[in-house]
């Protein structure tokens, strides 16, 4: 079976995105980026929310052709256009760099990926992430929090019908006092 995270930056208050959707807090480091570049070498299925495909998709299959592109934006962006996605989404008619779509329901077609054989998951974008959450198909959190509060805008975690008992896997600082920590869900 294999293992499905759902990892994300996030304010100190808890926001993926500032009002308006407004990402400018969550800048990463030079080594928080190329911890992110890793994490994106080792995915065997990236699973996208609309939203943020539409956030991602525009960049990142050419930045590695844009002037002054970095060493560290040219390898990720050859990790992210490589790297199998799916995209969950009812609104969007076509997708493309490695990456498929599907219109239907996510817990049902998270539950039949999770069940084949492959590589770690990853899942992107709150929207898309909170149904999983509710049917307990996440099995770790990657939660990378920026010293800021932002007071308002996308919540990285959903409402919950009941607890979910995490154990701390991982703790990790990176510059500017941003913090890794990963949680592994207890069953």
């Amino acid at each position: 079976m294999r293992k499905l995270t759902y990892g994300m930056n996030l304010s100190l208050d808890g926001f993926i995105a500032a009002p308006g959707d407004d990402l400018g807090w969550s800048a990463p480091s030079d080594e928080l980026f190329q911890w992110w570049s890793d994490r994106v070498a080792a995915t065997g299925l990236a699973l996208y929310g609309r939203r943020l495909w539409e956030t991602m998709s525009p960049h990142w299959p050419t930045a590695d052709q844009q002037p002054g592109a970095t060493p560290a934006q040219i390898e990720f962006a050859g990790r992210w256009r490589d790297m199998p996605k799916v995209v969950f989404s009812s609104t969007i008619d076509k997708v493309d760099w490695n990456t498929r779509l599907v219109t239907g329901d996510a817990v049902t077609e998270i539950t039949r990926l999770k069940a084949e054989d492959g590589g770690p998951m990853d899942i992107s974008g709150a929207a898309l992430a909170a149904a999983p959450m509710r049917a307990g198909l996440i099995d770790e959190y990657a939660i990378v929090t920026h010293p800021v509060l932002v007071g308002g805008g996308t919540p990285f975690f959903t409402t919950l019908d009941s607890w979910v008992s995490l154990s701390l896997v991982e703790t990790r600082t990176f510059p500017g006092g941003v913090v890794l920590t990963r949680y592994e869900t207890r069953r």
